[in-house]
């Protein structure tokens, strides 16, 4: 670790924007899904969902290049890449999602889709879960639950707990209904108070939630009683979205659900800022009537020109199915892995976003945060990158690129059991 980098990023950047690790690790190249640090140390990259298809992939480099010295204005012109990418993109989803605006980030998407949804209800009231994140404008800042803001929750926000069926053990059907029933009390305030009820956000692998085992219904339940009260469905995809989660393209998929307005950001562009908002044409014509939407980063032709190499990478290289195979066969080693001691929690998540629960207790009854955070420090040393997750810090949040090869599942296996073997020895 640099004290000079450190030194210079405290002096600039400040102290409170935060840094992984006990030791920050000082990255300089990168390429799949291996890390370089300046000392030379490399490092399997077992966290970050932003290379999609794999760090510095040279086709979405030379796409990037390509374009950039050819052509890039923002999109008052009419351009062919723009349109070629709106097109490829809008054909992954259903009929009824038939059209997009771009933006640069997945912040200004779900801003943007609450714009979409405040004029189409007249309404303010939004409903989040109980540990969410969905961007850090001022209007979600409002809405956040699951990290520090000085906002608070606003006052038009509603927020309700997602049931896991790992921590509750009750019949589902018990745990689903008393959920919806705090949904439903959730919606009466917000229609007393007069906010009524623009919309709900979800995420819908609910990562930052620590991934719970949701009961059947439940998802459906909520997204019907938010329409009956009038509101809309945005589907969050920043975290579950192109394969991730191996069995289905979107996340939303895995349930009996078509949202009113789908979000993206993060894997779009494989590092490169593009986001979206994917709704229907009703939606977007009324939304236009009143709104002139423009973003001049948003949807250039260089940004459509990386979004349309990365959809083509994915089918061209068998990335969702390797998603959905390679998952299933992390999730069945680490399962054996967590069935040898009673204080790891079930393996949790779906294709390659999954992870298991740190407990103090054989009964798994209270969550062990510091024991996960040696989990991933001991990780680290073995020279993997993971990180946790979950209202209390212990759940291990593994979510490497779709470009990890299973040559590279050893590498991954070994490191997660040798820091287990440590740390709870």
């Amino acid at each position: 670790m640099s004290t000079d980098l450190l030194t210079r990023r405290y002096a600039t950047i400040g102290r409170h924007s935060p840094l992984f690790y006990d030791e920050p690790v000082h990255l300089v190249s990168a390429s799949g899904v291996w890390l370089t640090a300046a000392d030379g140390r490399r490092y399997l990259d077992a966290y970050n969902n932003v290379p999609h298809v794999g760090h510095t992939h040279p086709r979405v480099v030379a796409a990037m290049a390509e374009q950039a010295a050819t052509l890039n204005v923002h999109t008052r012109y009419l351009n062919e890449k723009v349109l070629d990418y709106a097109e490829a993109l809008i054909a992954r989803f259903e009929p009824e999602l038939d059209r997009v605006l771009f933006t640069n980030s997945g912040s200004e998407a779900n801003e943007l889709a609450f714009r979409i949804a405040g004029q189409h209800t007249g309404a303010r009231g939004i409903l989040v879960t109980d540990f969410s994140y969905h961007g850090n404008t001022s209007l979600l800042a409002g809405a956040t639950t699951g990290l520090q803001t000085h906002e608070g929750l606003a006052e038009h926000v509603r927020a309700f707990h997602v049931p896991d069926l790992d921590s509750d053990r009750r019949e589902p059907d018990v745990v689903r209904d008393e959920a919806l029933a705090a949904v439903d009390t959730a919606i009466a305030e917000l229609l007393q108070s007069g906010h009524g009820v623009a919309g709900v956000i979800i995420e819908s692998i609910f990562s930052t939630e620590g991934m719970p085992r949701v009961p059947a219904g439940f998802v459906e339940g909520l997204a019907a009683r938010v329409r009956a009260a009038g509101g809309l469905v945005v589907g969050d995809e920043v975290q579950a979205g192109l394969g991730r989660t191996g069995r289905t393209f979107w996340g939303y998929q895995r349930y009996d659900l078509v949202p009113d307005l789908v979000t993206l950001g993060k894997p779009l562009g494989n590092g490169h800022p593009l986001a979206a908002v994917v709704t229907g044409h009703d939606l977007l014509e009324e939304f236009g009537s009143r709104n002139e939407y423009f973003n001049t980063f948003a949807g250039n032709p260089v940004s459509s020109a990386v979004g349309l190499e990365v959809l083509r990478i994915i089918d061209d290289e068998g990335l969702w199915e390797r998603s959905r195979r390679l998952g299933d066969e992390i999730r069945e080693r680490l399962g054996e892995l967590v069935a040898a001691d009673p204080r790891l929690g079930p393996v949790k998540g779906d294709g390659l976003f999954f992870g298991f629960g740190v407990f103090e207790d054989a009964e798994q009854t209270r969550p062990d945060a510091a024991t996960t955070k040696r989990l991933v420090e001991a990780v680290k040393a073995r020279g993997v990158l993971l990180s946790r997750i979950g209202p209390t810090g212990s759940v291990l949040k593994i979510r490497p690129p779709l470009a990890i090869q299973d040559a590279e599942l050893p590498v991954l296996l070994d490191a997660i059991r040798g820091a287990v073997g440590e740390v709870l020895a």
